[in-house]
């Protein structure tokens, strides 16, 4: 990892209660997998203040569990290394991502991965991960990503590897994304101040100006402290 890289990890999944909280501080690819609508943002904004202290069910202990192998095979086959770095974004500090894996190759480029395991037959990438995908390159600037899963039946895998796909960067959906985003951390700052960020009539700049002006007071995404 480049020093440059390796400046912008704020966190690490093994130490779990740092990472929790530098992920309550920011807006993570958890977070934007379901931002569609309006309502939805609405919906991420309770969450993120409210959360619900899931930790898991018997599906995620099994993700947990294959994970290791799964990134294993990726290192062997594909040479991404595993990670559990939790990193932000180079412009916006409260854009974070975890992906499972990250590699610079021999040109500097930023090359990901993402696991899965799933009970289901895709015939598609699920939506919501995709938009994972897509926030995890945006955080770190990556090209591409590899995509794998690992079908189940009763928690044991139906194939002797798993599946996997190259995703590309795609500026067009990651624009949407950064733009939903946006939108969460308003929704946020309404709920936490009870007053709404007037941006009418701002340009781009004026508008990111006003955002880095009101950060401070901006408490939202540093609740669990």
């Amino acid at each position: 990892m480049s020093p440059e890289l390796q400046l912008r990890v704020v966190a690490d999944s093994r130490d779990r209660v740092a990472w929790l909280r530098a992920r309550s501080r920011g807006i993570t690819a958890t977070d934007v997998a379901h931002l569609s609508t309006p309502a939805s943002i609405l919906r991420a904004a309770k969450q993120k203040l409210r959360p619900t202290g899931f930790s898991g069910n018997a599906y995620t202990d099994h993700g947990r569990r294959r994970e290791p192998e799964i990134a294993a095979w990726i290192e062997a086959e594909h040479g991404i290394l595993p990670s559990s770095a939790l990193f932000r974004a180079e412009v916006e500090k409260r854009h974070l991502a975890t992906p499972d894996g990250v590699v610079e190759d021999a040109h500097g480029r930023i090359v990901l991965s993402e696991i899965k395991t799933t009970n289901k037959p895709w015939r598609t990438i699920p939506r919501q991960y995709l938009r994972q995908v897509w926030w995890q390159q945006h955080v770190l600037g990556a090209e591409r990503t590899l995509f794998v899963w690992e079908e189940h039946r009763d928690f044991r895998p139906l194939h002797d590897e798993p599946k996997c796909v190259w995703i590309d960067r795609d500026d067009d959906e990651i624009a949407k994304l950064v733009g939903m985003a946006t939108s969460l951390i308003d929704e946020l700052y309404r709920m936490t101040t009870g007053a709404a960020i007037a941006q009418d009539g701002m340009s781009p700049r004026e508008q990111a100006m006003l955002r880095s002006a009101t950060q401070d007071a901006y408490r939202a995404l540093a609740l669990i402290d």
